[in-house]
């Protein structure tokens, strides 16, 4: 029998709202001697049922609900109905873009809370950030080999946020181990090289699929520089648009050397270029050069992990647009990001709005873009929105 979570008097609002989590200054009273990962039901201050969770008392999200429905069990049926109905929501545009590569599971936003599931060709990378996450890990590896059999399963729990839930980092092969860890994977034509082991986040940021299309929209006739580019991917849609040139920056030269590979891949040119810097400090070059340019994208890495870093993240942000404003030809086009979930959208604006003052230049806001669809925001769960990306045209 589950243990019992009681609520204080009122603390139920959220979860009759269906958000997936219980904070620990909620609890009233525990009934039973839960365990970290442990399944527990919870209960309002009158005693009324209301959701099933997993326990994770080092956190201060001490249950990440799994149902919200009595009757069902944390069990493989639950986790085969759950990627089931994930898959399906995503069939659509998996066949509308042929894509080799998207992300499975979001999460909290698909109904698994603190379950991360990508799928690569014939890879599945998997991240368990919560306590129930990896206390059902083989339950979740047999279901997906029941709905992916042709797959190969790798971990890749090695985030910070482990440490919250009382967790060590962890990697490796959940099923057979293979030689290889590289495949490629394609996204609307696009060849994109993946290595599951070394990239970033799962291998790849399937996230900024649909703004990587919305920036060869763009970019056409263009001389384009394209900040924090990774493994250079907006390069790639940029250049098979027809952009004039394409240069990508990066400090990571593993980064470059496999943009390299991709620009190969997609047969494209030597209008795409490379350079290894540190993307504030060559910003500057170019503005002491009085270099310019038609396009700009800017898609830094995280500079938000927590309340805390709010202040500095804001100074970063603003740094850099206003660099990049300075570096546009008038008439020119930003297009601009934040990945960290705690950067507001409205917060966000108003970063771009201040760099364009602090650039004496005129930005006026003519598209917005998001995370890709396979990364969804449920409505009962608005933490799932993260990415924000704004397309400024510069005077």
């Amino acid at each position: 029998m589950s243990a019992r979570i009681y609520l204080k008097v009122s603390r139920e609002k959220s979860l009759l709202r269906k958000h997936p989590w219980v904070f620990s200054r909620a609890i009233n009273k525990i009934k039973g001697n839960p365990q970290l990962g442990d399944t527990v039901d919870i209960y309002d201050s009158k005693d009324n049922w209301l959701a099933r969770g997993a326990y994770s008392p080092e956190s201060q999200i001490c249950i990440r609900v799994w149902t919200f429905d009595e009757n069902e069990e944390i069990n493989e049926a639950f986790f085969l109905k759950k990627l089931s109905s994930a898959q399906a929501r995503r069939d659509w545009f998996i066949e509308k873009g042929g894509l080799t590569g998207y992300r499975l599971i979001a999460g909290e936003s698909d109904s698994l809370p603190g379950i991360t599931i990508d799928k690569y060709d014939n890879f599945l990378v998997c991240q368990l950030l919560s306590a129930g996450a990896d206390f059902h890990r083989y339950t979740l590896v047999s279901a997906l080999k029941k709905l992916y059999p042709d797959c190969h399963i790798y971990e890749r729990s090695d985030v910070d946020v482990r440490k919250k839930e009382g967790l060590l980092p962890v990697t490796g092969w959940l099923t057979e181990p293979q030689d290889s860890t590289e495949c490629v994977i394609e996204e609307y034509g696009v060849k994109i090289k993946v290595n599951i082991v070394t990239g970033h986040k799962t291998g790849f940021y399937l996230d900024q699929r649909e703004s990587r299309v919305a920036a060869g929209k763009y970019a056409e006739g263009k001389s384009v520089l394209n900040c924090f580019s990774y493994t250079g991917t907006f390069a790639l849609h940029c250049a098979l648009k027809g952009a004039k040139e394409v240069i990508n920056v990066d400090v990571s030269q593993s980064a470059l050397d496999i943009a390299k590979e991709n620009v190969e891949l997609n047969h494209l040119g030597d209008n795409v270029k490379f350079v290894k810097a540190d993307v504030f400090k060559l910003l500057r070059e170019y503005r002491e050069e009085k270099r310019t340019f038609d396009m700009i994208i800017l898609d830094p890495p995280k500079f938000v992990e927590s309340k805390a870093q709010l202040t500095g993240a804001c100074r970063g942000y603003k740094d850099i647009n206003m660099l990049a404003m300075q570096l546009l030809k008038p008439g020119g086009t930003l297009l601009t990001f934040s990945c960290s979930g705690l950067m507001e959208a409205g917060l966000f604006q108003k970063i771009v709005a201040d760099a364009a003052l602090d650039a004496r230049r005129n930005a006026y806001i003519v598209d917005r873009l998001h995370q890709a669809p396979d990364h969804p925001v449920s409505s009962n769960y608005p933490e799932g929105y993260y990415l924000k990306g704004l397309v400024c045209q510069v005077e």
